[in-house]
């Protein structure tokens, strides 16, 4: 449904309310409640370890419940990353600190259920990431073996391929991993901090903790021959981990307002390559999302020496504006983010994260953007922002939505072993390893809608095929659904989203 309104665009409370001005402005009326409520879910449909009996994805059953006793640890817990059954803790603990900003920056604005649920998500990243750093000296990195993973069509209740445990330590540095530990950490400990106030003070320790070794043993983890071939091509540092040094200092400065990491901040930024200007962030690449979120202090506390932070941040901001003047990111013809290279919806809901986050910034500081030949305010911004979640939630050429679950067309095949497969209550027998291929090269429905799963979205021309097998199009990931939490509850909390 369509309509053309003349109305406040959505606020960021009171304030937005009182620096927007009544904008015209068509759109297709989403019920970004239900999306919201959905995007959650879809991390129970990712879980790993024995299930609560508050499982609400019933298709999914326990699983890997031994990882970590090849190497005498525990590693039960955690998320697969997408549709295999490998846990890879670089994009898990970004997608935790995505969860937890999300929460951080609009989680008074969901309602309290899915608040709730919300926080449920994060934590049952955060407890097992705590486990990751658990032992002196060393940061668990993944479990199981990706090669022999991805030779199966396995659902996770019947994996028997090895769940090899991989680690860095002193003279196998980590510190992309450690770093994103360490942020991931320190931004869930402002998500407990008023109800559970010992464990998040467990997560800021372990936050410190995470981020002393990352900087003390400095390297990339696939740097490493022992490590590489486990992890690339899968999760690669391409990027280098000094922006995850930064990016955990950062969170650790917003989490404790200790000195120390301000100071971190200000004495590295430029040797860590602070001012690079990419427009793109994800797993790899923290560069923009920490010039928005250090920006903050030097726009609401007016610390100077963090001014550079701002510049780069409304840089970045440009290149998504199409009446600026600076180089621009592309778009489909039908108005998508789009950066080659597969899964590109990883790219439209963090991008889109950053521009509601960086208009709630700009707004509660009186501040704008400037763009060369135009002045960017907050509400161009948020209304970018609503058409990357509008086309994903079906206002394409496709006509559909790339949400599991939401609305009356949306992908039927998406390229995830569990949801593809029977599941083990409808079909208790063991399935090997290649007896699953017959499911994934069906062109029948999966059996279990995974309810909330964000698939990698179409391609530059707007074109999606619904095809298991093209994994770069069908797959959904954690890192995907995020950071869509925080832009959906936003948009779900605002006048005129439904």
């Amino acid at each position: 449904m369509r309509a053309c309104y003349s109305l406040p665009l959505p606020s960021f409370h009171i304030l937005l309310l009182l620096a927007l001005s009544f904008l015209p402005y068509c759109f297709s009326i989403h019920d970004y409640h239900d999306a919201l409520s959905k995007s959650i879910l879809f991390f129970e449909g990712q879980r790993s370890g024995r299930l609560p009996a508050s499982q609400r994805a019933a298709w999914r059953g326990d699983s890997a419940v031994s990882d970590g006793s090849q190497a005498g640890v525990d590693l039960e817990g955690g998320y697969y990353d997408a549709g295999d059954n490998v846990k890879f803790h670089f994009p898990m603990a970004f997608t935790t600190t995505m969860l937890a900003w999300g929460i951080v920056e609009f989680g008074q604005s969901m309602p309290h259920e899915e608040r709730r649920n919300a926080k449920v998500a994060v934590r049952w990243a955060t407890d097992y990431l705590l486990k990751t750093i658990a032992h002196p000296g060393l940061v668990f990195v993944q479990v199981g073996d990706p090669i022999n993973d991805h030779n199966c069509w396995e659902r996770p209740e019947d994996m028997d391929t090895a769940r090899t445990v991989y680690n860095v330590s002193a003279d196998r540095p980590g510190s992309e991993v450690a770093g994103e530990t360490a942020a991931a950490l320190a931004a869930a400990s402002m998500v407990f901090r008023q109800t559970d106030t010992e464990y998040s003070n467990r997560l800021i320790a372990g936050a410190r903790k995470a981020f002393e070794f990352a900087n003390t043993y400095r390297g990339a983890y696939s740097d490493d021959p022992g490590l590489k071939g486990a992890v690339c091509p899968y999760y690669c540092d391409y990027n280098g981990y000094q922006d995850e040094l930064l990016w955990g200092a950062a969170w650790l400065r917003r989490a404790s307002q200790d000195d120390t990491f301000l100071e971190f901040i200000q004495n590295n930024g430029k040797t860590l390559g602070a001012d690079e200007n990419v427009n793109e962030f994800g797993w790899d690449n923290k560069h923009a999302g920490l010039n928005v979120l250090v920006s903050k202090e030097f726009m609401e506390g007016k610390i100077l020496a963090l001014e550079s932070y701002k510049g780069s941040a409304d840089s970045f901001i440009c290149t998504l504006i199409p009446e600026s003047t600076s180089s621009h990111i592309e778009y489909t013809p039908g108005g998508l983010i789009y950066k080659p290279g597969g899964s590109n919806m990883q790219h439209v809901t963090t991008i889109s994260f950053l521009l509601l986050t960086y208009a709630k910034y700009l707004l509660k500081s009186s501040h704008t953007v400037n763009c060369g030949n135009v002045s960017v305010g907050p509400a161009s911004l948020i209304l970018q922002a609503k058409k990357q979640v509008d086309y994903l939630l079906g206002d394409n050429p496709m006509k559909m939505s790339y949400m599991v679950g939401y609305g009356t067309r949306y992908p039927q095949r998406i390229h995830h072993r569990g949801s593809s497969l029977p599941s083990i209550y409808a079909h208790p027998q063991f399935i090997a390893c290649k007896n699953g291929s017959v499911y994934y090269t069906s062109q029948d429905p999966n059996s279990n809608p995974h309810i909330g799963a964000v698939v990698g979205g179409p391609g530059e021309d707007d074109v999606y095929e619904d095809d298991r097998a093209d994994f770069r199009k069908s797959e959904p990931t954690t890192y995907i659904n995020a950071p869509l939490v925080g832009v959906l509850a936003y948009f779900a909390s605002s006048p005129g989203s439904k």
